[in-house]
């Protein structure tokens, strides 16, 4: 008999990376392993819309009282299940209200996360609404979780702060979907993705891009796959717009990928998802020395680390002035995938997860 988990999370199927990247890739897998799944997105696609729009504060407080009465009805029906599994949070705003409730109805609960949600970054959209969101919410969740699974080390120490049973699951790239494909010859294409919350990122290493564009002119241009639409005359680059259906193909159109990051907190929970996209695809690697990316990229061998201004100057250029040095950088970036941060070689790790809370709960 299947075991039956109720999935809770704010986002429709396919509609956040977070969720595609860290457990939706994997569900066919569980399904062949005696799971069935049950879908609880918050918001749909409307209700996202008006969400995260910069629309008047009183159509956006009517939205929240209507999701909050939507949760409820997912308290109702969580004794049903063996395994409730959030993803983030039960509720968008708030504290642990629903979270303290579930518990007392079924206890079997996994939390995942993979940022570091317990500070409060909020988006443009909401920032008005900054101070609904609870600072110790996240750990309150951890401490009412049967099992935790962390992004990266650094959000597991915290987690383990609060619960014992924490395991860290690294955010996965499947390779039957991140295909790489032949490229035509043209100029070197050095590129980032990413949404327009984490554009500032790309944006804080537009002085260090500019004396790369003065310095190889027509050699080089830039691809920055992004959900607005923004042009930038210093690099002579407008954005390509993200879309589920091309985004392996705009990818593999990348010579040099790069994850600019600053160090701070929030940024230390980051999972390096953009870097290990680029590397599935052959593409090498440079990355700011933050967080997880210390442990994906070791400097020189499977890609770069930069920090300075100076030192992304120089790696883009090592990386651009020798076609050999990428092919041999983004072979190697690719192997780290295949052995460390693919869905194949973490699937049994994330089944494993699963059984230890129907062990536990026996």
């Amino acid at each position: 008999m299947k075991k039956k988990v109720l999935i809770v999370t704010n986002h429709r199927e396919n509609r956040s990376p977070s969720q595609r990247f860290r457990f939706e890739q994997y569900l066919d897998y569980l399904r062949k392993n005696g799971f069935e799944f049950t879908f609880d997105a918050l918001l749909n696609e409307h209700d996202d819309q008006l969400f995260y729009s910069k629309k008047s504060v009183i159509p956006k407080i009517i939205l929240v009282l209507k999701l909050f009465f939507k949760r409820y009805k997912t308290l109702r029906i969580a004794s049903q299940y063996d395994i409730v599994f959030i993803h983030r949070e039960f509720f968008i705003i708030g504290g642990s209200f629903f979270e303290r409730r579930l518990k007392k109805i079924n206890p079997h609960i996994i939390f995942d996360f993979d940022d570091s949600i317990w500070l409060k970054n909020i988006s443009k959209g909401n920032e008005k609404f900054k101070w609904l969101k609870n600072s110790k919410k996240t750990a309150e969740i951890i401490t009412l979780s049967k099992f935790v699974m962390a992004g990266n080390n650094y959000l597991a120490d915290y987690a383990l702060q609060f619960n014992s049973q924490v395991k860290v699951v690294p955010t996965t790239i499947d390779l039957n979907y991140h295909q790489t494909y032949p490229q035509p010859p043209k100029k070197i294409t050095i590129g980032w993705t990413g949404s327009s919350t984490t554009l500032k990122y790309f944006e804080d290493l537009l002085p260090a891009l500019c004396i790369i564009k003065k310095k190889y002119k027509d050699e080089v241009d830039f691809k920055i796959i992004v959900d607005t639409d923004i042009y930038y005359p210093t690099i002579e680059a407008h954005t390509t717009l993200w879309n589920i259906e091309t985004e392996i193909e705009e990818l593999n159109k990348i010579d040099i990928g790069i994850m600019p990051l600053p160090d701070n907190q929030w940024t230390r929970g980051k999972c390096g998802f953009k870097g290990l996209q680029y590397m599935s695809l052959g593409i090498p690697t440079i990355m700011s020395p933050v967080g997880v990316n210390k442990d994906i990229i070791a400097d020189g061998e499977n890609g770069y680390l930069a920090n300075s201004t100076d030192e992304w100057v120089n790696k883009l250029s090592l990386l651009i002035e020798s076609v050999e040095l990428r092919k041999k950088i983004g072979e190697s970036g690719k192997n780290t995938i295949v052995k460390k941060y693919s869905v194949d070689a973490n699937k049994q790790l994330y089944l494993n997860c699963f059984n230890s809370v129907l062990e536990s709960g026996n």
